[in-house]
């Protein structure tokens, strides 16, 4: 039986982070627990104090096929480059010139909401289609592919 996984994201404002990738994904803020109408109101009656209740925030994916993400505040800076990123797949079944416009028009949108460039790869067939790399807002490489 296969295992599910979270993926896990340290960073400096998780709810702007979140916020960021439900964007990029179209996943959605998980939904407070039962019995609660806004995550405000949880974590109020969680006794979570104001200054402490942006110190984490979960997307799901709203079919609930793809993993959780879950967003912690850590002190520190993101310091090297992942070893681990994200591959967002938004030129499946494209091919080329058409592959690589899509993902340039996707790239731009994303930089939009805060993402950076970084670096084009060209189609270098038989192994490569082609990608783009990038950056979330606090820096986090990722793949447009």
């Amino acid at each position: 039986m296969a295992h599910e996984i979270q993926v896990t994201f340290d960073c400096g404002d998780p709810a702007a982070l979140a916020a960021f990738w439900a964007r990029v994904l179209d996943y959605r803020i998980q939904d407070p627990p039962p019995g609660f109408d806004s995550w405000d109101a949880a974590l109020e009656a969680m006794g979570v104090p104001p200054e402490r209740r942006n110190d984490a925030s979960a997307l799901v994916d709203p079919e609930g096929s793809g993993p959780r993400l879950f967003f912690q505040r850590v002190p520190e800076g993101k310091a090297a480059k992942n070893r681990v990123h994200l591959d967002v797949r938004v030129a499946e079944g494209l091919d080329g010139g058409e592959r690589m416009a899509a993902l340039e028009e996707f790239c731009a949108r994303l930089v939009e909401l805060g993402a950076t460039r970084v670096e084009r790869h060209e189609p270098s067939p038989p192994m490569q289609a082609g990608h783009i790399v990038a950056t979330d807002p606090e820096g986090n490489e990722f793949c447009l592919d």
